[in-house]
């Protein structure tokens, strides 16, 4: 982490002039196993999360989006998305220049944290690919069981391209993204990913509308073995999001897969201690929640925080999560169906602001010895509220868009049939 003073992505291609950069077979080997560890988070681990969650007349097709979108955007990113999220360009968005990876070889390079240590940056792209793949992936929970599928599909691109990229642009491009610039601290997607998906999601819930029958009839998850499997997975999984995001393997790595552990840990038995205290019984799909709340707070704080700041993060975000999936969700009067907002959006909040608490020296953190904690939270502050607005805008658009185009939502008898059946034409059980 020697070379930059504000954790992030930063891409560049060595100059001719520069000395020969080393490309370490050990880093090249972290990173190609983060890629599949993040691929793992999504299917099959987000996958079973959410499927588990639906009642059994959707979980097809719950597993089905999430596997769709995922393919749909990986595809996206190679043919235009890497370009505009990394390849040169102003403070808000890159170019054209890599379109289809024009010019990426393998004999390019992408830089690392550490002068002079280099990525084959076709090892750079699939890393990133998995990244914008699962956050597209994310915000279908929060419309799950009513939507059309051709309409998640057309939504996805639309908001990947005018959400996702410009945002990933402004916190990960190195000094000439405006996020990055102004000192925001995003080690693996706090903002990129997890309010951006959640801000997303809350405004398909809004638009998208209720399910029939929605506070009038029980909608219980059909299985929530399936969502423990699921939330298993991403913890597993996320250990590449988060230790990967060091792009070397050092002791930030393991710093941050340190972090990733103790951070989940804690808020799982947080989540837990809360339902027991406020319900009287801890449930398994409680602890399961806590689990991702956890992961999604340490997120853009794992590579800067220490273990008992990280312990400190999860611990909050698991008991302030279990706020936002009750009472916030009675405030905000949205049919969230999987609480992609009051897990990934409150919870990716929750981690960027103490981001800027604890990572204070003081605090056990690893930012410089002048760090300010008041001036850190200032600029968390402000790249929560880019994201939230930038999301929340682009997201009534591309949904507005959708409805025009080839409407929303299904039609109540195929929505009280269920979606496996009336929109994939298969079952997930036999009667």
């Amino acid at each position: 982490m020697a070379a930059l003073a504000i954790p992030g992505f930063a891409l560049a291609q060595e100059t001719a002039a520069a000395a020969a950069p080393v490309v370490d077979k050990g880093d090249v080997a972290w990173m190609l196993t983060s890629t599949l560890l993040v691929l793992l988070m999504t299917v099959p681990g987000l996958a079973l999360f959410y499927g588990g969650l639906v009642r059994s007349k959707n979980v097809l097709s719950v597993l089905m989006q999430v596997l769709a979108v995922f393919s749909l955007i990986v595809l996206l990113w190679v043919a235009y998305g890497y370009t505009l999220a990394f390849g040169g360009g102003g403070a808000f968005i890159g170019t054209f220049d890599k379109l289809f990876l024009s010019g990426v070889t393998k004999e390019t390079l992408a830089a690392t944290f550490t002068a002079g240590v280099s990525l084959p940056e076709y090892v750079f792209v699939a890393f990133q690919s998995t990244f914008a793949g699962i956050t597209g992936a994310l915000i279908v929970g929060a419309f799950a069981e009513r939507i059309r599928f051709r309409a998640v599909l057309l939504f996805s691109a639309l908001w990947f391209t005018f959400a996702y990229l410009p945002i990933a642009h402004m916190v990960w491009y190195g000094p000439d993204g405006w996020l990055f610039a102004k000192g925001a601290i995003d080690f693996a997607g706090g903002t990129v990913v997890h309010i951006n998906a959640g801000v997303a999601g809350l405004v398909g819930a809004y638009l998208v509308g209720r399910r029939v029958g929605y506070g009038r009839e029980a909608i219980k998850p059909h299985n929530v073995t399936f969502t423990m499997i699921g939330a298993s997975l991403l913890w597993v999984g996320w250990f590449g999001f988060n230790a990967g995001s060091n792009l070397e393997a050092t002791a930030g790595a393991a710093l941050a897969f340190l972090n990733t552990l103790l951070a989940t840990a804690a808020a799982a038995l947080a989540w837990s201690l809360v339902e027991a205290v406020v319900k009287g019984k801890p449930s398994m799909l409680g602890g399961a929640s806590g689990v991702v709340a956890g992961l999604v707070a340490i997120t853009p704080a794992c590579g800067t925080v220490g273990p008992l700041g990280a312990i400190a993060i999860g611990a909050i975000a698991g008991a302030l999560c279990v706020w936002g999936v009750t009472g916030l969700k009675r405030l905000l009067r949205a049919d969230d169906a999987l609480d992609v907002f009051g897990v990934h959006g409150l919870g990716g909040i929750i981690g960027a602001l103490l981001t800027g608490v604890f990572t204070a020296p003081s605090l056990g953190g690893t930012g410089a010895a002048d760090f300010s904690i008041a001036h850190q939270f200032g600029v968390q502050a402000l790249s929560v509220g880019v994201t939230v607005v930038w999301s929340g805008v682009v997201s009534v658009l591309a949904f507005l868009i959708v409805k025009a185009v080839v409407g929303l939502r299904v039609a109540e008898e195929a929505e009280r049939e269920g979606l496996d059946i009336t929109s994939h034409g298969e079952s997930a059980y036999e009667s």
